[in-house]
């Protein structure tokens, strides 16, 4: 069974689901409130609006703090990545390690998993990353440090701005 909520941020409304063990997707604002949750009902199977549980109130409250000051650390929450690709998992856990205020390249990424030469691989898998923010996709750079491409809602000014939140 899986639950979600929205809440208010620094960058606007988010919103997170859960199961009972994990954190199952982590979304960054849309446009509308609708929209958000359409994008939750679409990654989590038959999910139910509620309160969140204790696990993701815990995580919803770090995420905001990160986003107020940039001095939460979220590396610790608990991820559901069953069901999603091996590859993917070991890109995802790698990203976490990158402190708040801090960038890596896609190929940095790439280094640290054993698979040099796959930085374009990393970053499709980081374009598929179901937990924004507590995977933080938004701290991988294009060699040589160019931003890269970002896939939420906003682009490349949306990784800017919470690059920007954690810097504060």
């Amino acid at each position: 069974m899986t639950g979600f909520a929205l809440f208010d941020t620094a960058i606007g409304r988010c919103g997170i689901g859960w199961t009972a063990s994990a954190i199952a997707a982590v979304q960054l604002p849309e446009p509308t409130e609708d929209r958000t949750r359409a994008r939750l009902r679409r990654r989590l199977p038959g999910p139910t609006e509620s309160a969140p549980t204790p696990l993701a109130l815990d995580a919803i409250e770090r995420i905001i703090a990160l986003l107020a000051d940039g001095r939460a650390e979220l590396r610790d929450i608990p991820l559901d990545m069953s069901g999603l690709p091996a590859f993917d998992q070991r890109v995802y856990r790698a990203a976490q390690t990158i402190p708040a205020g801090r960038t890596i390249t896609y190929g940095g990424i790439a280094s640290m998993i054993g698979s040099p030469g796959s930085a374009r691989e990393v970053g499709r898998a980081l374009g598929r990353n179901p937990f924004a923010i507590v995977v933080p996709c938004h701290r991988v750079v294009a060699a040589g440090g160019r931003t890269g491409g970002f896939s939420a809602t906003g682009g490349v000014r949306t990784k800017l701005a919470l690059l920007a939140a954690e810097s504060r």
